[in-house]
């Protein structure tokens, strides 16, 4: 086929489409529901794993120090941590530094703990273990108990194994929620193209016996399901976008824990639309033209 035939059966099917324009609509409409169905599941799994992520991220276990350690066995301590694979940071505190953080975290009652500078300071000195992944949480605690001069370890270790099972089933449903709603798209939108395809079967039938090839039966009613779907995949990207940036704004202004967790957690739209935006488009570009070709298969058999 040359090129100006390709042009010509390609322009054929963007006017079959104004023809045929109650059908045409039909078939975006559909797309466009199913599209936006597993475009809102989709984000719900990112922001799903960003909340994992975010929970994830929250992998410290605080390591403290006997009273009268003296400055060779805090050494000693400060190398057998440094030495534990796994570990992502190391921070030592000292007891003063201690005392610092909590009359900060007093605010206008810091005043309080003014009495216990010196040495009647109450705090340990420790040192603050971030790990690479909270999942090693369970392995490490025990390597940091064991150390010499380590009086005790604060290590959310039954979280860690929450947060890790809870992790994997997160992660688990949502693949079976995008792949099932995608499949579900396909089977909508296979169906309502065939009966696009039904509505039009004596026109394919006469282009059949006036000669016509199958590939030039096609190209048309091919053209027609790959721009329905572009249509269909930027229209529903743009209200998936939409509403999810409105999202994003609103949850924003929620009060107290809510809104920090929101600030945190949800994905900001910039980093998402230029991923959403093509696979919408290519998403529904494909499904219009595998709905299509397998719909208009059995009407070419004359």
């Amino acid at each position: 086929m040359n090129w100006s035939s390709f042009k010509y059966l390609a322009r054929q099917g963007l006017q079959s489409m104004v023809r045929n324009r109650l059908m045409s609509v039909a078939s975006i409409g559909v797309l466009t529901v199913c599209l936006i169905i597993t475009g809102v599941a989709a984000l719900f799994t990112l922001n799903i794993n960003s909340l994992m992520d975010y929970l994830g991220s929250q992998n410290e276990a605080v390591v403290y120090l006997q009273d009268d350690l003296s400055d060779e066995g805090l050494a000693q301590v400060d190398g057998a941590l440094r030495s534990i694979s796994g570990l992502r940071d190391v921070i030592y505190v000292t007891k003063e530094e201690a005392l610092d953080n909590m009359k900060e975290s007093m605010e206008d009652k810091a005043y309080l703990w003014d009495a216990f500078e010196g040495s009647d300071n109450p705090f340990a000195a420790t040192y603050r273990v971030i790990l690479d992944d909270v999942a090693m949480m369970p392995e490490i605690e025990p390597q940091l108990t064991a150390i010499p001069g380590v009086e005790e370890v604060m290590a959310p270790v039954q979280m860690a194994e929450l947060f890790t099972s809870i992790h994997r089933a997160v992660t688990l449903v949502s693949m079976i929620l995008v792949t099932v709603l995608g499949f579900v798209s396909i089977v909508v939108i296979s169906n309502t193209i065939r009966l696009t395809v039904f509505a039009r079967r004596k026109e394919i039938n006469i282009m059949k016996y006036v000669g016509a090839t199958n590939g030039f039966v096609r190209l048309p009613f091919f053209v027609e399901g790959v721009a329905a779907g572009l249509i269909a995949g930027a229209v529903s990207s743009a209200l998936v976008l939409g509403g999810y940036q409105l999202l994003v704004m609103y949850a924003g202004d929620l009060p107290g824990f809510w809104g920090g967790m929101a600030a945190n957690v949800l994905l900001p739209l910039a980093k998402l639309w230029y991923k959403v935006l093509p696979a919408f488009l290519a998403f529904g570009g494909v499904i219009g033209s595998v709905g299509t070709a397998t719909s208009i298969r059995k009407y070419l058999k004359v």
